[in-house]
C-alpha cells in the first residue's frame, strides 16, 4: 500500500486492495493500542481539524488518533474559522496547507472538501459531507470483519433514508468489498440512480450485489447486518421530522425486523441514535409525535446483537490508519 500524500475523500477513489490494506493497518494499530505498544511515529507533524458540523465521535477519534501517532491538532469550529465567509475555500486551503501536514474537513457539500483538497497541497480527509462519510464506513467494515471473520458474502440491509452520506457510502463500501447491499426504504428515499448504477458495476467485479426494496421484511431476510441511521440529518429543519416519521416509521429496526434476519445478525448504527427519550431532542420529538423511539427500538439498540459501541471505538483505529497511511512514517 502506497497512499502517502493521497487525499481520503470518498471510497470510490480507492481500490478494494487499498481498502483491505487500510483495514489490515487499522487492525494492527488497534492491537498495538490494546497492548499499550507505542506507535507515535509522526512526531513533529501538525493537523488542522475543520468542523463546520459538530461531532462527538469524529472529533474525538481524530484527536486521540493524532495524539497516539505523536501529532498536534488545531480544532476549528465555525466560530474559529473564516472559511467560506471572509476567506474563500481555495485561499483557506493554501494558507492551512503551508502550516499543517494534513487537514480534516467535516461539513456540507462534497464539492467543498474536494476544493479544499485541490488547493491544500497536503492530504485532506473527509470527516463527513452531505454525500459521503468514508471514515465511518472503514470503521463499519472493520467491525463486520471482526464479528464474522470476512467481508465477502456478508449481506447488509440498510433501513431508512438511504439518499445521503450513510446510504451512499455503505453502498459504495459494500460494492467495493464484495458484500450484498440492500437498501430498504420508500422509493423516494433510495440512493441516487447514477451512483446506484456505478455501485452495481463495482459489485459485479467484487462478487457482491446492490438491490433496493420497499419491503423491509423481504429486504432484511437472512441478513447478517442490519444498519440504520437517524431519520433527520444535522442541519435540516425541525419541520422535516413530521414528513420523515410518517414515511419512515414502517422502516424502524425493531424486534420483528431483527427476527427476519439471521439468528447471529448484528445491529449497526453510526450514532447518535434516537432510541429513547434521554436527550432534549428525543424528549421534544417524543412529546410531539407520541413515540418512545425513532429509527431503532430500545430493545434492539441495547441488545447483545448491537455492536454500535464497537463501531464507535473503531472510528479511532481506522482514522488513525488513514492518517498514518497518507502522511507516512
Amino acid at each position: 500500500m502506497n497512499l502517502k500524500g493521497k487525499n481520503f475523500l470518498k471510497l470510490l477513489d480507492f481500490t478494494p486492495e487499498e481498502i483491505a490494506d487500510l483495514l489490515a493497518l487499522s487492525a494492527e494499530l488497534k492491537a498495538k493500542k490494546k497492548a499499550k505498544i507505542a506507535h507515535d511515529t509522526l512526531h513533529g507533524k501538525n493537523i488542522a481539524l475543520i468542523f463546520e458540523k459538530a461531532s462527538t465521535r469524529t472529533r474525538c477519534a481524530f484527536e486521540v488518533a493524532a495524539f497516539d501517532l505523536g501529532m498536534h491538532t488545531t480544532y476549528l469550529d465555525p466560530s474559529g474559522s473564516q472559511i467560506g465567509k471572509k476567506e474563500s475555500i481555495s485561499d483557506t486551503a493554501q494558507v492551512l496547507g503551508r502550516m499543517y501536514d494534513g487537514i480534516e474537513y467535516r461539513g456540507f457539500g462534497q464539492s467543498l472538501v474536494e476544493e479544499l483538497a485541490k488547493y491544500a497541497g497536503v492530504p485532506v480527509w473527509n470527516g463527513l459531507t452531505t454525500e459521503f462519510h468514508p471514515t465511518q464506513i472503514l470503521a463499519d467494515l472493520l467491525t463486520i470483519q471482526e464479528k464474522f471473520g470476512k467481508l465477502k458474502g456478508i449481506k447488509m440491509a440498510y433501513c431508512g433514508d438511504a439518499r445521503f452520506n450513510m446510504g451512499n457510502s455503505l453502498m459504495v463500501g459494500c460494492a467495493k468489498m464484495g458484500l450484498d447491499f440492500v437498501a430498504c426504504a420508500p422509493k423516494k428515499y433510495f440512493p441516487q440512480q447514477e451512483l446506484t448504477e456505478t455501485c452495481k458495476a463495482l459489485a459485479k467485479q467484487s462478487g457482491g450485489s446492490v438491490t433496493q426494496t420497499e419491503d423491509i421484511l423481504e429486504g432484511v431476510k437472512d441478513a447478517d447486518v442490519i444498519y440504520t441511521d437517524v431519520w433527520v440529518s444535522m442541519g435540516e429543519p425541525m419541520e422535516i421530522w413530521e414528513e420523515r416519521i410518517k414515511d419512515l416509521a414502517p422502516y424502524q429496526v425493531n424486534a420483528k425486523v431483527m427476527a427476519a434476519a439471521k439468528p447471529d445478525a448484528i445491529f449497526m448504527h453510526c450514532l447518535p441514535s434516537f432510541h429513547d427519550l434521554n436527550t432534549s431532542i428525543g424528549k421534544e420529538m417524543g412529546a410531539r409525535f407520541g413515540r418512545d423511539s425513532m429509527e431503532v427500538s430500545p430493545d434492539v439498540f441495547d441488545s447483545k446483537q448491537s455492536v454500535v459501541f464497537d463501531e464507535a471505538e473503531n472510528r479511532m483505529h481506522t482514522i488513525k490508519a488513514v492518517m498514518l497511511a497518507t502522511l507516512g512514517e
